[in-house]
């Protein structure tokens, strides 16, 4: 079978299929469902960081009014453990000892008949601890360390013995603060039981593992839960685990008999989804005069709570990223009494990107070398870990564009020589890659007896567009009009999806679109091959096209009938096909595989006197393979861009070093980048279809964020001469 080949409906910015209910207000999320008879939880936490609980007191919040039960360690109901995933091992059940390993760990569950009671009730539950002293410190000696957990490390050449003999050598330390993903909805859950079945509703960018998780947890069929998402009002990684809060939902309802439903605070949000881990990194290069590089060391240090099993190897794209001979890049991890890190938007490589290309400022600067220019120097168009060629790499015309674009060659290299009346102008860029992540994925495809196309499947829709893009993506496969297409996601019943995160969604559901698609126009031609009433009689499927909502002989659209004729003539009010896709593996194809690239251009100003920074411009250019939608890719890599900015310039949750409370978890005091904070941003793809997938995509979810906060920090050197080495850069780092 064959398809009419560049259809314009793929590609094109078309607007948001689920844009008129978000703009109008009945896009349901999480927090918005309820069912009749619901009770209302609300969580109690730890007010240390480390030691035991010697006693609870729950006698007033158990007699307060409408309260129905207080969950604590003595009473909860015993549940066994979720399984691991790709990100790691589940989090372990909730309030299973009075062990403290950090300062708002969940204590108790208090449930009422309103969530105003319930806020009162878990006003007055206290406990007794006996503190021990918190781990708190990344470097402190006392703290267990973790080496390459995930066997992520790397090491070609002897990068000792070449940074000793080489010509320049520069040594940095690098460090990044911890962020938190903070989405503009708090995290919900709704839990009710039926006998055994398990209805929930979670803020979830992965349905299909909630449902596996639940079920091992509570010892149930996995075809007794169902786990609905259809909307969620953001996440940045932070909806890829099953929280303790939402095993807790689910116990109490089990144990009281009715639904309960659960809603984060904002203050709750920084201790309870998840968080960006904090760390620090040393970086060795050793070049030649001409800028080429010889030795690269990469090491890091990062932050991990006492049971976490997350890992963000920082330094891993340091292997590949340039072509270098001698390559050593070490992580390593050490456990503290903090709330457990997971995913945020570009995990590892926003922090390795960093340290990194801030480095590679560095050298350029002390060779006297265009920083552009050296990484054109040092790019590589084979995988220098193995020398096979990428599946798709167009950095160098990300170079080429966005210098143009942006107006690099104006730049004057000298630090502190451009300047507009109090501001210093500073000129920064950074190269940017995403690594390419893929899973196995599901769909399935449905032509009704009308001509209309129904797409399922069970993955989320966190903002990135996946309702509009793969309806044109089915659309396009089927032939059919966009308005006769729609797509469904949001419910762990519908067939199987891998997560919304690592940038891997688009193209792993979209090569399951396109195969049940494809098998569905299969699955059509068969039916009217054999009939003698059909104009496609004898017709191969394998030699058959699309278009207008008909399947005709390739290259005879005069000769095809529609779906619903087809349908119709075999007494058939539908015809579903499913489809799957599995990731691509690189030896087999003899390349490797590609993420995505980018250069990122940015221009500062900086007030000589006061040490404000202000982001005048920032031009990204991105290599994301096949863009299945330029309207909805563009609004990632801006979405990107502003996280880039508070990453470099504002984001850093602050712990007591004393008590490990956070100090800054709400809004009013956890500063994010606002409109006022973020210019107008240019951005501009390029590159062809990646080789490896059916689609060509890459996935442009994270790459918008990398590179950015070191192209700030560039730009910031060269508008004031001073190198600043640490995340968020502040203005009393500049004074």
């Amino acid at each position: 079978m064959s398809t009419v080949e560049s259809r314009p409906l793929v590609g094109v910015g078309i607007n948001r299929v689920d844009g008129p209910r978000k703009v109008t207000g009945t896009a349901p999320y999480p927090a918005d469902f309820s069912v009749p008879g619901q009770a209302y939880g609300v969580l109690v936490q730890s007010t240390i960081a480390a030691g035991r609980i010697v006693r609870m007191h729950t006698e007033a919040a158990e007699a307060a009014p409408g309260v129905l039960t207080v969950l604590t360690h003595e009473n909860v109901l015993k549940v066994g453990t979720g399984p691991t995933t790709a990100l790691g091992a589940s989090s372990p059940p909730p309030l299973r000892s009075d062990r403290i390993l950090h300062h708002g760990q969940h204590i108790a569950f208090v449930v009422a008949e309103t969530p105003e009671q319930a806020t009162a009730a878990a006003r007055l539950v206290r406990a007794d601890y006996e503190a021990a002293e918190p781990l708190l410190d990344l470097q402190d000696p006392r703290a267990e360390q973790l080496l390459d957990p995930w066997g992520m490390d790397t090491s070609r050449g002897d990068a000792a013995a070449a940074l000793e003999s080489a010509e320049v050598i520069l040594r940095a330390t690098y460090t990044t603060a911890d962020n938190t993903n903070n989405p503009l909805g708090p995290f919900a859950t709704l839990a009710a039981w039926e006998g055994d079945t398990l209805t929930v509703h979670d803020t979830s960018q992965w349905p299909s593992m909630v449902r596996t998780t639940l079920a091992m947890v509570f010892g149930i069929p996995e075809s007794s839960v169902r786990v609905l998402a259809p909307y969620v009002g953001g996440g940045f990684g932070a909806g890829l685990r099953v929280w303790p809060h939402v095993v807790l939902t689910a116990m109490a309802a089990r144990m009281l008999e009715r639904p309960v439903k659960l809603v984060l605070t904002r203050p709750q949000m920084f201790t309870s989804v998840g968080h960006r881990p904090h760390g620090v990194q040393w970086l060795s290069v050793g070049a030649t005069r001409d800028g080429e590089l010889v030795a690269l060391d990469h090491r890091s240090l990062s932050s991990l709570s006492m049971e976490g099993s997350d890992f963000e190897p920082f330094s891993s794209e340091t292997a590949y990223l340039y072509q270098c001979p001698n390559v050593i890049t070490r992580d390593r991890q050490a456990r503290l009494n903090i709330a457990v890190p997971t995913s945020m938007r570009a995990p590892a490589a926003a922090q390795g990107n960093f340290a990194l290309e801030s480095a590679l400022d560095e050298l350029a600067h002390e060779l006297r070398v265009d920083p552009l220019e050296l990484r054109r120097r040092n790019h590589t168009d084979v995988d220098p870990r193995n020398g096979l060629p990428w599946s798709g790499k167009a950095l160098l015309e990300c170079y080429e564009v966005g210098a143009r674009h942006f107006g690099w060659a104006d730049r004057n290299p000298e630090p502190r020589s451009m300047r507009d009346g109090d501001w210093l102008v500073g000129y920064g860029m950074a190269s940017a890659m995403f690594p390419w992540f893929g899973q196995p994925c599901s769909a399935q495809a449905t032509v009704n007896s009308d001509g209309s196309a129904l797409v399922r499947s069970a993955a989320t829709d966190i903002g990135t567009g996946t309702y509009t893009v793969m309806a044109q993506l089915a659309a396009d496969e089927l032939g059919l009009p966009l308005d006769l297409v729609r797509f469904d996601l949001g419910d762990s019943d519908m067939p199987y999806s891998t997560m919304a995160g690592g940038s891997g969604l688009t193209g792993a559901l979209g090569n399951a679109v396109h195969d049940a698609c494809r098998g569905l126009v299969r699955s059509f031609a068969e039916l009217a091959r054999g009939d003698a009433d059909s104009p496609l009689l004898g017709v191969s499927p394998d030699d058959v096209e699309c278009a207008d909502g008909r399947v005709h002989p390739a290259g005879r659209p005069d000769r095809g009938e529609s779906y619903a004729d087809i349908l119709a003539r075999h007494g058939l009010s539908e015809l579903t096909a499913n489809g799957n896709s599995t990731p691509p593996v690189a030896t087999e194809l003899g390349m490797s595989l590609a993420g995505a690239y980018g250069a990122k251009f940015v221009e500062v100003r900086v007030d000589a006197d006061l040490g404000l920074i202000r982001v005048a411009r920032v031009v990204s250019v991105i290599d994301g393979g096949r863009i299945l939608n330029e309207k909805t890719a563009r609004s990632q890599i801006i979405g990107g861009t502003v996280g880039g900015i508070g990453l470099a310039l504002f984001e850093d949750t602050v712990t007591d070093p004393r008590t490990g409370r956070i100090a800054n978890g709400t809004f009013a005091d956890y500063l994010i980048a606002v409109n006022a904070d973020v210019p107008d941003l240019d951005v501009i793809f390029v590159g062809e279809p990646d080789r490896a997938t059916a689609t060509g995509t890459k996935g442009v979810g994270e790459v918008g964020l990398v590179g950015i906060a070191p192209a700030i920090a560039n730009a910031v050197h060269h508008a004031t001469g001073k190198r600043l080495r640490q995340l968020p850069i502040t203005l009393d780092a500049l004074l």
